[in-house]
């Protein structure tokens, strides 16, 4: 078998230049140092039908990061960020961004434009964590501005690593889109406002329908939330009338039936506990009873509110996917979900139960 050979070196130096020409590479590159990389992302609307965000951006500052806050209006969210771009000496890119913060007001309007909008574009990660702040964003990011803050503070504070803790619920981009066109799952965010002497202040979790905020749960009952959707409810801590406990494991169970549209669901929670404290002489059937009779009273406050405002955030209509015909299931809101029967026991395991009598 002969090797092919080129007759000249003309014809090699051609194909060389044309691979060059083809070949260009990264023509549009920007360098790291001339691009800054915000965290934080605040979005509103004004009186006028304008989109303001607010971008919170770390500076590296004498080997630490102080945060730079700053703010640009627009009709769209990308022609806002265009305009804090266009006024600052680097290139804003919104790659790393982590945290997602929404005006109440703006979320009770509707935020479908804003997430599908995300979704579409691609330059915010759909992983990012969403967030809806119960006060003025300006008067929010101005507080912030006094306060001496590192650049993940707010990252942070939803961190499982870090400050999170079960109270909290942990919502990002494409659950929220994915709420928005679906017709058995919606969504809980949580909502936060400036703290008084921390940083920030869990006020509870706001309950996204279609799209729109149409319901606030408290705390107490985002733990729930978390322990249903299989997040770990590991650290919270319950006082009781003779005890103070701490939840250490949790796990589930579910049942569900369908009969003549009429659906029906069983649930057990099982929790494994520690006990703290006790007060008096007690046992430990007491505590069991104080504590599950605490959580079912808890659990049906909030299936009250969320049966009343139509928001599944707890999935339940997921149970139902296979016993509802696809032309009924766009009905499961407001026909079968106010109907259904639910039965929720909580089961108490005690870790630790010592020195208490068990009867």
């Amino acid at each position: 078998m002969k090797l092919f050979k080129p007759k000249s070196k003309a014809s090699i130096t051609i194909s060389l230049l044309l691979a060059v020409i083809i070949l260009s590479g990264c023509w549009d590159i920007r360098d790291i140092n001339h691009r800054v990389l915000p965290v934080v992302v605040g979005i509103s609307t004004t009186d006028d039908d304008l989109y303001k965000v607010f971008l919170k951006i770390p500076e590296p500052v004498e080997e630490m990061t102080k945060v730079k806050i700053v703010s640009g209006t627009g009709e769209t969210i990308s022609k806002a960020v265009d305009a804090i771009s266009r006024n600052m000496e680097s290139s804003v890119d919104l790659l790393h961004v982590k945290v997602i913060m929404i005006e109440r007001k703006t979320a009770e309007e509707g935020v479908k434009d804003i997430i599908a909008g995300f979704m579409r574009s691609r330059e915010v990660s759909s992983k990012a964590l969403v967030t809806i702040c119960d006060q003025d964003l300006n008067e929010f990011f101005s507080i912030l501005s006094t306060k001496e803050l590192h650049g993940t503070t707010m990252l942070d504070f939803f961190e499982k690593n870090a400050g999170w803790n079960a109270e909290i619920a942990l919502t990002r981009v494409w659950e929220v889109y994915r709420s928005i066109h679906s017709y058995t799952r919606d969504v809980a965010i949580p909502l936060i406002a400036a703290g008084k002497t921390t940083t920030y202040e869990q006020i509870g979790s706001a309950v996204i329908k279609n799209g729109k905020m149409v319901e606030q749960i408290s705390n107490d009952e985002t733990l729930l939330f978390n322990a249903f959707k299989g997040e770990s409810a590991h650290g919270q801590i319950e006082v009781l009338n003779h005890a103070s406990v701490m939840i250490i494991g949790n796990n589930m169970h579910h049942h569900s039936e369908l009969t003549e549209k009429q659906p029906f669901l069983q649930s057990r929670i099982k929790l494994k506990v520690v006990i703290l404290e006790t007060r008096g002489k007690t046992t430990s059937a007491t505590i069991k009873k104080e504590l599950s009779t605490l959580l079912t009273g808890r659990f049906a406050e909030m299936m009250a509110k969320l049966e009343e405002s139509e928001a599944d955030i707890l999935g339940l209509g997921q149970f139902y996917r296979n016993k509802i015909t696809r032309k009924e299931l766009k009905n499961w809101r407001s026909e079968y979900y106010p109907n259904l029967k639910m039965d929720m026991q909580f089961e108490i395991d005690i870790q630790n139960e010592g020195y208490l009598r068990t009867t």
